[in-house]
């Protein structure tokens, strides 16, 4: 009997331990303070309810919704916190690692931890996982209830400028900002100076202009908009020294929908700049859209100068990358191609990136002044090289391959790979689904960083979970049930990336699902044999992960698959594919104008690769978070 593949779309969602519940819509009620109430995201509320548009909805809807257990069993008594203080070399990923909180957590926690990430921040943690994995942290401050607020006994005294606060002896700007409600920006402006000369316990700073002043310089055209004004224009530049916003006002037959979308942005950050739609939207309300980052300005003329940076290595005789940058080329080229067919004015210019020990020699050959793409470099170092060579103008550059939290503070960056994370999480949602009490077994590879990740996770996801990570598919063993003594099926999950291994996952898994009924499989990876025993495996409704499947029956495909053939009278490989995917997807957002960024939002699939990409933070890099999972049905 022939099975059936089921490919789905997936994302990644990083979704803390929560039970689905619904709610009745009642008078009043808005999807902000809906969202509010049940400690979700506004975004996460809409994808939970596909059929409301718009964000419209009416007195009696029943919604789900999702009752975010973690964030409530912080707010009970006797729940503490600690704070460490930020050492050299940290990151979020290392936080997180280290202390065994999810990322997301841990920004519930501090939510203006992107833009503070200095030596000497104090950090937000539980206190049981500082005590538990601190080792030698520098604990920043004693423990405080979470339900506590830290305030200083100092009042806030008046000024004529305004209301001040006197600086304590513990004071940094992380906490004065998180404290006040203030940002470091709106401080830096309303204290000249203060940003170069630091500070210093008993000195007074302005924390808040008087009623009758702006915030702003003597020369500001327009001032911090309060949400409320009226203007004839349709958007607005602010042009404070400090912080500078795009503000658009709403006009007739807008939705937060169509101004989300216009923007690329989220809705929570819309809110979050403007509270006061939690009270609807309304023609002629002015609203704080996002930080104005200095936009890219195409120069290239008529023609968009793209430039590719491959590591072929002929500059220093290195041949180890040569013919994936070589197959990446041929791919690439198909789809230049096709955009010029399609009447795109294309200046091209092929760089030899070397290896990474000599890549910035060939930074000499980029002219940042007809430049308006840059795709590649490979490699996260030189990417960041790139990324620092052009940042005064600020091209936008592609990493096919590089997907660090590093490089996630860079505006002007999109990220094509998908990161393991997504994958393991997506993995933890599954096996969540199905679980009944199995044992669990994980095969995990060398560093055992996923298996670990999934098994930490899991763990915090479902009751009484018995899990064994196991280096070799050839562990994996029924259980016994205690009452018959007869075999019983587990849950195995693949979380090694190595095609031998998940040859021999394929077997162990064929082999078992013959003994007993009812085993599921999962594997974060592609592995060819899951085509190849596709009726065997799917007695174990195996679940796997993939981003790069080619659908042969597809018109679009066939088309791309004929041509290439035609020109290299071969099939493409690997590396060809994702230079076809990769050119052709950028192409297709880029404008005359070279505005890329404003098609950004749009989720396509080239020839194998889905494109679904999401800001990493509120002015942060665009990372691709698409894949699909295949689902092989009995």
């Amino acid at each position: 009997m022939i099975k059936k593949f089921f490919i789905l779309s997936g994302l990644c969602m990083f979704l803390g331990v929560s039970a689905q519940i619904s709610h009745t819509v009642v008078k009043g009620d808005t999807p902000y303070n809906i969202a509010k109430r049940y400690s979700i995201s506004v975004d996460e509320l809409l994808k939970l309810n596909p059929n409301v548009k718009d964000g419209k909805i009416a007195i009696g809807d029943i919604l789900a919704v999702k009752s975010d257990k973690n964030t409530a069993s912080k707010a009970k008594a006797g729940s503490q916190l600690g704070t460490i203080v930020l050492q050299p070399k940290q990151t979020i990923y290392g936080i997180t690692k280290q202390y065994r909180i999810s990322e997301t957590d841990l920004r519930k926690l501090n939510p203006e931890l992107d833009s503070h990430m200095k030596i000497g921040d104090e950090i937000t943690l539980p206190l049981e996982s500082i005590r538990k994995y601190g080792d030698n942290q520098q604990v920043a401050s004693t423990p405080v209830k979470a339900a506590e607020v830290i305030t200083d006994n100092t009042p806030n005294a008046s000024h004529n400028d305004g209301e001040v606060y006197v600086v304590q002896a513990k004071d940094n700007y992380y906490r004065i900002s998180k404290k006040l409600k203030i940002t470091q920006e709106e401080l830096f402006a309303l204290n000249p100076g203060l940003e170069e000369k630091g500070l210093i316990p008993g000195d007074s700073i302005i924390i808040k202009k008087s009623d009758n002043e702006t915030i702003g310089s003597k020369n500001s055209k327009t001032t911090i908009d309060s949400g409320n004004e009226k203007s004839n224009s349709k958007t607005s530049v602010a042009t404070s020294s400090a912080d500078e916003y795009v503000t658009y006002t709403v006009l007739q037959g807008d939705t937060v929908f169509s101004i989300v979308n216009k923007y690329g942005i989220s809705i929570d950050d819309l809110i979050a700049l403007n509270p006061e739609l939690s009270n609807g939207l309304k023609v002629g309300m002015v609203l704080k859209i996002k930080k104005f980052d200095a936009a890219y300005v195409k120069k290239n003329g008529d023609a968009l100068g793209v430039v590719l940076m491959l590591p072929f290595g002929y500059s220093t005789n290195e041949t180890q990358y040569r013919n994936m940058a070589m197959d990446f080329l041929t791919g690439a080229k198909l789809a230049i191609e096709r955009n010029a067919r399609g009447g795109q004015k294309l200046d091209i210019k092929i760089v030899d990136s070397g290896n990474e020990a000599t890549f910035r020699n060939s930074l000499t050959q980029l002219n940042p002044d007809n430049t308006d793409l840059i795709i590649g470099p490979f490699f996260k170092s030189n990417v960041i090289d790139v990324l620092d060579f052009i940042k005064d103008q600020k091209i936008p550059v592609v990493a096919p391959f590089a997907n660090t939290p590093e490089l996630y503070n860079y505006s002007n960056l999109i990220i094509v790979e998908t990161n393991d994370y997504a994958y393991a999480d997506k993995m933890v949602e599954e096996v969540k689904a199905v679980y009944s009490d199995q044992k669990i077994y994980i095969v995990a590879d060398p560093k055992k960083e996923n298996a670990n990740y999934i098994k930490d996770h899991l763990e915090k996801e479902i009751k009484n979970p018995n899990i064994i990570i196991v280096n070799s598919p050839s562990e994996i063993q029924l259980d016994q049930n205690m009452m018959t003594g007869q075999s019983a099926p587990v849950v195995a999950i693949l979380a090694n990336n190595n095609n031998t291994v998940g040859e021999a996952f394929s077997s162990k898994i064929i082999a078992l699902s013959k003994e007993v009924q009812g085993l599921k499989a999962f594997s974060m990876y592609y592995v060819p044999s899951f085509e190849k025993k596709v009726d065997d495996l799917s007695q174990a409704s195996l679940v796997y992960l993939m981003d790069r499947k080619i659908n042969t029956d597809g018109s679009f495909e066939k088309e791309i698959l004929a041509d290439y053939k035609a020109k290299y009278c071969k099939a493409p490989p690997k590396y060809a594919i994702i230079g076809f995917d990769i050119v052709n997807d950028m192409l297709t957002r880029e404008n005359k104008k070279g505005e890329i960024f404003k098609q950004m939002n749009k989720v396509q699939t080239q020839l194998a690769t889905k494109f679904e990409f999401v800001k990493s933070k509120t002015n942060g890099a665009y990372v691709n978070t698409g894949y699909r999972v295949i689902r092989l049905v009995p």
